[in-house]
């Protein structure tokens, strides 16, 4: 009997994951332009589902839009592809965010990532995680043991630049004010984003961006996509659980006691080297343009990742709507209301 737990996955799959990432874009942006809210995450997770079946993997959602209990459609343990080899954990995340915000600010992604079966960190009770990301001449310097003022430093002296000369990217959240005054203190430079966690880590990751860190207290759901982005560029990550409300520091250590505080870095939370990932822009942002309709069709923009060849493309795609809807199952020129996922940021 063949074993496909142990079969690596050998074609460029993030090219086939485009294909969903786009899906869900499309689809997302529809609700986006017309600002109906209500059923644009479940639109867009359909529209993704339905390309993701169509790759011949036998894919299993690690990180997806919740338990099944509470999102019908990617939720966490739902099967995907064809059933065929490669076995792979997947994390989606059809519109990066809740649509009520995300898809009326910048940086708005639609993502999907996978890896070799078992390779990818569930983050179980944990809801937020401190996270810090850096580029590849950085990579060893950074520790989140030590305070931010104490990374910009070793950042620095990695970088072979003074503080001063740095750029952090932040997320414009309540929660980073305390942060923010810091990393003001210290001299840096900021790009304070209202959205755009994993764009804010690929940023930090990928070399010229003129982002030299990204600082942040995010989703943990996020962090692992934002892993597999680091890892595929060479870049280094580190995060600790960050519970930010009582009832969830309560589940973190009833569930993991004195490993609550753990550090990981990213070849913790991503173990494999078999890693695929793409991201296309649903709104316009740091990284890539959003979609955009004209009559006859319209255009995205997706970042290509794979971690074994190093191999990073930028997607232009040109959608002939009128043709795709002759076969797709997928409606991509109306945004008829559907059941929510739960769609909690």
């Amino acid at each position: 009997m063949e074993n496909r737990m142990s079969e690596r996955p050998q074609r460029n799959l993030s090219l086939e994951l485009a294909r969903a990432t786009e899906a869900a874009a499309l689809v997302a942006a529809r609700y986006r332009d017309r600002r109906e809210w209500d059923g644009a995450n479940a639109a867009a997770a359909k529209a993704m589902q339905t390309v993701l079946h169509t790759i011949d993997m036998d894919g299993v959602i690690v990180i997806g839009e919740g338990e099944k209990k509470t999102a019908p459609l990617l939720f966490h343990g739902e099967m995907v592809g064809t059933s065929h080899p490669p076995a792979v954990d997947m994390a989606v995340d059809p519109i990066e965010g809740t649509p009520e915000r995300a898809l009326g600010r910048p940086n708005t992604l639609s993502l999907a990532a996978l890896a070799e079966r078992w390779s990818l960190w569930d983050p179980g009770p944990s809801v937020y995680v401190d996270e810090i990301v850096v580029g590849s001449q950085a990579r060893e310097a950074i520790d989140l043991n030590l305070s931010p003022a104490g990374n910009l430093q070793r950042i620095a002296e990695a970088s072979r630049c003074n503080v001063s000369d740095l750029t952090v990217f932040v997320l414009d959240k309540p929660r980073h004010k305390k942060l923010i005054g810091d990393l003001k203190e210290a001299g840096v430079r900021l790009e304070i984003s209202s959205g755009g966690f994993i764009v804010g880590a690929i940023l930090a990751a990928l070399p010229g961006t003129g982002i030299d860190a990204m600082m942040s207290v995010g989703r943990a759901s996020e962090a692992v996509l934002a892993a597999c982005a680091v890892k595929s560029l060479d870049g280094g990550l580190q995060l600790r659980r960050a519970p930010q409300s009582a009832e969830e520091e309560q589940r973190v250590h009833a569930s993991l006691g004195r490993n609550a505080g753990q550090i990981l870095n990213e070849s913790a939370v991503c173990k494999s080297e078999d890693v695929f990932m793409a991201a296309t822009g649903i709104t316009d942002g740091r990284l890539l343009k959003g979609v955009e309709f004209h009559r006859d069709g319209a255009t995205t923009e997706s970042l290509v990742l794979r971690a074994r060849s190093g191999t990073l493309r930028y997607v232009r795609a040109v959608h002939r709507l009128d043709k795709l809807m002759k076969f797709s199952q997928i409606d991509y020129t109306s945004s008829n209301a559907q059941t929510p996922i739960n769609e909690d940021e």
